[in-house]
């Protein structure tokens, strides 16, 4: 290359062939040596077929990839200039038992990174529920308990929520809870109009996961209905409706079958609230959606987009102007792909679902601390978790980009695959009669469950991995994480704030008063009936007292089979505690002995086969280097007591090695349970004549085979 091109900043690169798709896809096939191209298609739980490759025709039909940021039908986000004015809020969610539990760590971390309030309540508040009406264990567990004005002054003292945006995870007691933040407020001498955040009230998200909800769903729309309206006049930036996902996300659902509940159920929320007078634009405008979001990267990407897309194009179909079509998305990771063996790997999940959040454009997030799944976080966790996000935002610099997936190839084919999809089966839920009727028949539970399943036989047998859990387990890995919160002192010690609470009311009569004329106000109007709840919060009235006086002479209450939450490595983490039982009762592990055949080449791939299958279920593993023949193989393994012997070579030598070395340890150890590493299918009638108890192989069942051979060793033990 010549000087003057050199010194060129405008230097062309014409001069270098553009190869085309065709000569990238034969350098593809070329590598494979053979084997045919589609070995590099990916398959994915949506049914949605990754290619190795796309190009700019994939996306040339796609009309929402051309559209800008900030503009229906807001695919590339709700605003215009992303993350540069406002970054997404870092809303870690805390669930501590007692106000001031949750103060102390709430005013820590503010000072410390966090951006927002994220109120996780405990199960009785979420009902409606005082703590001294609730039953042990349930107060304080999973977030905060709280009943009246003096514990949400509590929870939020020293917070000036003028500034910071607040999240209640409000179940069905919105309003009750509404009355007592308002109360609070108002006692501080703040307007409500300093209130920004969201209130969620998702009745339906309620009923899925718990399969009953104590309340009629009427009477549920009709408190969300007074809620959204009262605050449309009284706090307009506060949102009132939330659609949460977490349920059917963390049951097993794909990503095609979240987005079509998600719109479903905001549909359903947009109609209830039309029957009831409240107007598309409000309802929409006072509406957020809440996403898990896993570890399939681009997958959670696209969801979050095509989300958008969705809900855009159903709002407008019911007349929503533009602010009603931009949908607000909070998102939290999953608990589903979280373990409590080897759980510091969690912390390395968490940080790819954050960043697929934050560029499928969030307005707020939660990033799960690494002990999530066994206990409240400690100091520690919190602050890793936390940082994860100002990492990405001050480190990565993932706030100076607008949609910096926009223009992918593989993501704007993958969003919009999801949303036609999804669409479809948004489509049949309304066949069906909408979310409510599709929770009450099964249909939801039904479609989650069959992926579920699959998701499951694919991690007992290992054809996806859960690192640490079915696939390189930690041998070594210390005691599991417990959680050792007294529940039962924090249940005693909330009941006893609040016969404190009742025997030194300042005014009973003006209590009992206020609680009077809110049972008077069932079906009064929304500004009435708010503002009657929050004067009895304000005159001393609890949450269970403004629960019961709203839903007097209420209706029946649906009940349903719920969808089956759990996390993905529960099967493995159940292997991991009866491998502990028995060491407690035995006073060692539970072992078994690789009898390696042959050198390493001969033996290696399938001993660290063994190795690995076995870890899995809590097993110690005693190893070799190889023996010569199969007398040696079979004294090793007697001498080493180990209740269970893995015979590991080739099929070519098993034919001449195996009898024998079974016929050995039978003679001396009847009870030694043998197992043959591979699966020989001409030979299987023959090796089970010998004496092979159990064939491993790739496909077998991990758990099955964990779980038998667990039980069996400990059989003969006694």
């Amino acid at each position: 290359m010549d000087e003057s091109r050199q010194d060129n900043p405008a230097l062309s690169f014409d001069e270098f062939p553009a190869p085309s798709f065709d000569e990238w896809q034969q350098a593809a096939v070329d590598s494979l040596k053979g084997r045919p191209f589609d070995k590099l298609i990916t398959p994915t739980w949506e049914g949605i077929p990754l290619q190795p490759l796309y190009h700019h025709e994939d996306t040339a039909d796609i009309a929402a990839a051309g559209t800008i940021p900030g503009a229906p039908p807001y695919l590339r986000g709700s605003d215009a200039a992303g993350y540069l004015v406002r970054p997404w809020t870092i809303a870690q969610e805390l669930p501590y038992g007692t106000p001031a539990a949750f103060n102390r760590a709430l005013r820590f971390d503010l000072e410390h990174g966090q951006t927002a309030v994220n109120l996780l309540l405990d199960g009785p508040t979420r009902a409606g529920k005082d703590p001294d009406a609730a039953q042990p264990g349930e107060v304080g567990r999973g977030g905060v308990s709280l009943a009246s004005v003096e514990d949400m002054a509590a929870a939020l003292n020293g917070v000036d929520l003028a500034a910071v945006p607040l999240t209640i995870r409000a179940g069905t007691a919105a309003l009750p809870l509404l009355a007592l933040l308002v109360a609070h407020a108002r006692r501080a001498g703040r307007p409500a109009s300093d209130l920004h955040g969201c209130l969620e009230d998702d009745p339906l998200g309620v009923l899925a996961h718990e399969g009953a909800v104590p309340l009629s769903l009427g009477r549920a729309y009709d408190e969300m209905a007074q809620i959204t309206l009262w605050a449309e006049h009284h706090a307009p930036r506060l949102l009132t409706v939330a659609v949460h996902t977490y349920p059917y996300h963390n049951a097993g659902a794909n990503a095609v079958q979240e987005l079509a509940f998600a719109l479903a159920t905001g549909v359903a929320y947009l109609r209830a609230m039309e029957r009831r007078g409240v107007d598309v634009n409000v309802t929409a405008r006072h509406m957020r959606f809440d996403f898990a979001v896993g570890g399939n990267f681009f997958m959670e990407i696209a969801k979050l987009r095509a989300a958008r897309l969705l809900w855009s194009q159903a709002a407008a179909a019911f007349g929503g102007n533009d602010e009603a079509q931009k949908m607000r998305i909070h998102a939290r990771t999953a608990r589903r792909n979280k373990t409590t063996v080897d759980p510091y790997v969690n912390m390395l999940r968490v940080t790819t679902e954050a960043l697929a959040a934050a560029v499928g454009g969030v307005e707020s997030l939660h990033v799960a601390p690494y002990d999530e799944p066994a206990r409240p976080p400690d100091e520690f966790s919190r602050r890793i978790a936390r940082n994860a996000q100002v990492i990405l935002q001050e480190e990565a610099h993932l706030t100076a980009v607008i949609d910096p997936a926009g223009g992918s190839y593989a993501v704007e084919v993958l969003t919009d695959r999801l949303a036609r999809d999804a669409w479809t089966l948004f489509q049949e839920i309304e066949g069906v009669g909408g979310m409510a009727e599709a929770l009450k028949d099964g249909f939801a539970q039904t479609r989650i469950a069959a992926v579920a399943d699959r998701r499951a036989t694919h991690l007992a047998t290992r054809r996806d991995v859960l690192v640490g859990a079915n696939q390189f387990a930690n041998p070594k890995e210390p005691a599991p994480l417990a959680d050792d919160t007294d529940y039962a002192a924090i249940h005693r010690e909330r009941a006893a704030q609040m016969t404190q609470l009742r025997t030194q009311d300042d005014d009973p009569t003006a209590h009992v008063a206020a609680l009077e004329r809110l049972r008077e106000m069932v079906g009064a109007p929304p500004e009435t009936m708010v503002e009657t709840a929050i004067a009895a919060a304000a005159a001393g009235a609890t949450l269970g007292e403004i629960t019961r006086a709203l839903r007097l002479n209420d209706s029946a209450r649906p009940t349903i089979v719920p969808v089956s939450l759990a996390r993905a490595a529960e099967p493995f983490e159940t292997l991991r505690r009866k491998a502990d039982a028995y060491t407690t009762a035995h006073g060692i592990r539970p072992r078994v002995f690789l009898a390696n055949l042959g050198p390493p080449r001969q033996h290696k791939a399938r001993a660290d086969f063994a190795q690995g299958f076995f870890e899995v279920g809590g097993f110690e593993i005693i190893t070799n280097n190889g023996f010569p023949d199969a007398e040696t193989a079979a004294a090793a393994s007697l001498a080493s007591g180990a209740p269970a012997v893995i015979i590991c070579s080739t099929d070519e030598t098993y034919p001449e090695l195996v009898p024998p070395l079974v016929k050995a340890i039978r003679k001396k150890a009847r009870e030694v349970t043998v197992i043959l590493a591979g699966r020989p299918t001409e030979q299987l009638d023959v090796l089970k004549q010998a004496g092979v108890d159990e064939f491993i192989y790739m496909g077998a069942d991990c758990v099955i085979v964990n779980e038998w051979l667990i039980e069996r060793v400990a059989e003969h033990k006694h």
